[in-house]
């Protein structure tokens, strides 16, 4: 199994507090490596405190189903396959924000999880932090 680097996981984070500056907003930023483990954090100065677990439970979500946490989120609404999910392993989050991050090989290395604003920004600032590897 592939993991990812410090210094990949440094990038990661380093894109997404970039584009969380570009779009004027404060954030939580977290990478877990492919064991789900916290690997880089970061609390932009001002960003909410309660989004600190926010974003590291959407980096685990994201990881332990290699998926967005807002498709884990379509899935587990009261008619869908994966209801009450949100409820196991210890609290997942089922909303925008938490994206896997890919090697350039294709394979799950960690993921992301982004909390502090909508989750529209949530989800952008995310994705920026994804695609820098």
């Amino acid at each position: 199994m592939s993991d990812i680097t410090l210094e990949q996981a440094h990038e990661v984070v380093r894109a997404a507090r970039a584009k969380a500056d570009d779009i004027g907003t404060k954030m939580d930023i977290a990478v877990v490596d492919a064991g789900a483990n916290l690997k880089f954090f970061i609390r932009m100065d001002g960003a909410w405190l309660g989004s600190i677990d926010i974003a590291m439970k959407k980096a685990r979500t994201a990881r332990y189903f290699d998926m967005p946490t807002g498709s884990i989120g379509e899935l587990s609404q009261p008619d869908g396959p994966l209801f009450n999910i949100e409820h196991s392993n210890g609290g997942l989050i089922s909303f925008p924000g938490g994206l896997p991050i890919k090697n350039s090989a294709g394979e799950i290395i960690g993921a992301i999880g982004v909390s502090g604003s909508s989750v529209e920004d949530d989800h952008t600032v995310a994705e920026a932090g994804a695609s820098a590897i």
